[in-house]
């Protein structure tokens, strides 16, 4: 029998942590894929302290003092998770490696997934955006300080042209979450 943070060899990720950068549609693709396979879902957004959203808001980028926090509330919030072996699917830029091992590192069922796409999409896509506290102002800082996941990271790269149910599926196929199912292909 495997444990929850180091799971027999054959078993599925017990946690998806998908990332990229604001506007990359994190979150909605997220609660697709939480919806298609029943998995519980949360926002990193929801771990940030009142006073960086105030930050954020105010158009200053976060810097790793404040991130640190951050990062330490969503892996915890992670290790409940996997302690009591529910699978979960929680949204976090992880735009840096050394970030993405805060959240990893130790916790064999966790897989990341990277949502990537050029910055004129995503700057279109943040310019129709209402609500959202990160302006799209900061969006070069994001791009500035992105280090996509390299291939030791075993992370699962997805392109966000397409829909966000089309992605989702993309993502749940080649995470062997729904066997024998057919990857779909984005339109062109």
């Amino acid at each position: 029998m495997s444990s929850a943070s180091n799971p027999a060899p054959g078993d599925k990720p017990g946690i998806l942590v998908v990332m990229g950068v604001s506007g990359s549609g994190k979150s909605t693709v997220a609660a697709c894929l939480a919806e298609r396979l029943g998995w519980v879902f949360v926002d990193g957004d929801s771990f940030h302290s009142p006073e960086h959203v105030a930050k954020m808001r105010a158009g200053h980028p976060l810097d790793d003092d404040d991130r640190a926090p951050w990062l330490a509330a969503i892996g915890a919030w992670i290790d409940t998770r996997l302690q009591a072996r529910e699978p979960g699917i929680v949204v976090c830029s992880a735009l840096r490696r050394a970030y993405r091992d805060v959240l990893v590192r130790g916790r064999d069922a966790v897989r990341i997934v990277y949502l990537e796409g050029d910055r004129d999409l995503i700057d279109r896509r943040l310019a129709l955006r209402r609500g959202h506290f990160m302006p799209a102002a900061l969006l070069d800082t994001q791009f500035a300080i992105l280090e996509p996941p390299g291939p030791e990271e075993n992370a699962i790269a997805v392109g966000i042209e397409g829909p966000p149910e089309a992605i989702a599926a993309t993502i749940a196929v080649r995470a062997g979450l729904e066997e024998g199912a057919q990857e779909p292909r984005n339109p062109a």
